[in-house]
């Protein structure tokens, strides 16, 4: 592994870590956290940008274009990450667990369907 995409798996990791955080202090009630978990989240969000960005001045690569296939993937990601987070919330929370676990394994193989869509198929 090259050291550019070491360092940056570590602050993206660092990152993901905070955004997550900051959206289970936001979002859950019992721990009375909104705004803090706002600003932590926001945080995360700011932090995973600096390591995009760091890792292309480090790979002296140009930021990616935004064109409207990139955007079609960025929303098909988020929307693929929200199914299998709803699948998740089926089992852990709602105690729906057949349901849940299709869920989820629709959510899985959206992500997975991303990996074709980005790099193709040779």
């Amino acid at each position: 592994m090259k050291r550019s995409n070491f360092i940056a798996l570590i602050i993206g990791t660092i990152g993901g870590v905070l955004f997550a955080l900051g959206m289970c202090m936001a979002l859950l009630p019992e721990w009375n956290a909104f705004i803090e978990g706002i600003v932590l989240g926001s945080i995360g969000l700011l932090v995973g940008l600096i390591t995009l960005l760091l890792w292309c001045k480090m790979e002296n690569k140009k930021m990616p274009k935004i064109s409207g296939k990139n955007i079609f993937r960025i929303i098909y990601s988020i929307i693929a990450t929200l199914v299998l987070g709803v699948g998740m919330c089926m089992c852990l929370v709602w105690n729906m667990i057949i349901w849940g676990t299709l869920v989820g394994l629709w959510g899985i193989i959206m992500l997975i369907a991303l990996i074709p869509m980005i790099k193709g198929i040779k």
